[in-house]
């Protein structure tokens, strides 16, 4: 078991975490240590990762993995090239949530298309939604019959000195009727932010490796932490050699 995981924070929290990356090496030992409840990934990430094989790469993680969720992302931006992608996508196994934006490119609406995949049984995954009202239109479209994630980016509501949090308690409130819908916090960008996700009611997050290996910190004493602090400064400034 990686030695930066606090099993306590498994009795904490209800929330789901999902792995949100393409490393298969990291992917495995988030894996094997039982922590995370499925993965997410996008073509960002898998380029990031040095993927060159779209669906080798998928076919090998869902080899690995073929117990917990795990999204991948269509990458046309023409709604039927979209389409005939998310179809193939969807019949690589039966853990699998296809990825659709909110939008393409050219900022047109893929709730048709969403609405038409879902009603026909496709589990998606609706990803990039930034607004309540991007929300609402998902809401409406997916089937109440299908399972659906809907990603809502707080860390990028963050980056723009918006508050995420009200926006995700309305997304909540939105889908809560949707009992096949869940609400996944996407764009995780700390800690606190898993506690604040479970706090809004969704019922995923997606957390990179950096943030999983802060759980260590996990409700560590304040004073032993400003200790720690003030320790690494002086032993950054020995090793160095300054001096005045």
């Amino acid at each position: 078991m990686p030695r930066f995981i606090n099993m306590d924070f498994m009795r904490k929290f209800k929330i789901k975490l999902f792995g949100d990356g393409a490393d298969l090496k990291v992917m495995k030992e988030l894996y094997d240590a039982k922590l995370i409840s499925g993965f997410t990934t996008n073509p960002t990430l898998m380029r990031n990762a040095g993927v060159t094989n779209y669906e080798a790469f998928a076919k090998s993680a869902l080899e690995m993995f073929p117990d917990v969720p795990i999204s991948f992302e269509v990458f046309s931006d023409d709604f039927t090239a979209m389409e005939k992608e998310a179809r193939k996508i969807s019949r690589w196994g039966d853990n699998v949530y296809t990825k659709i934006p909110i939008t393409n490119t050219k900022g047109e609406s893929s709730l048709n298309l969403i609405k038409k995949l879902s009603a026909e049984g496709l589990k998606l995954n609706i990803t990039a939604i930034l607004t309540i009202d991007q929300v609402k239109g998902v809401s409406n479209a997916v089937s109440d019959s299908t399972p659906s994630i809907v990603s809502v980016f707080a860390g990028r509501i963050a980056d723009t000195g918006r508050d995420p949090v009200p926006v995700m308690k309305s997304s909540y409130a939105i889908l809560k009727q949707k009992k096949h819908s869940e609400l996944l916090w996407a764009s995780s960008r700390e800690l606190f932010n898993i506690m604040q996700a479970e706090d809004c009611g969704c019922h995923i997050i997606t957390v990179t490796n950096e943030i999983l290996k802060k759980l260590k910190m996990l409700d560590k004493d304040l004073n032993e932490l400003s200790l720690d602090t003030v320790k690494m400064f002086y032993n950054d400034a020995k090793s160095m050699g300054y001096n005045l």
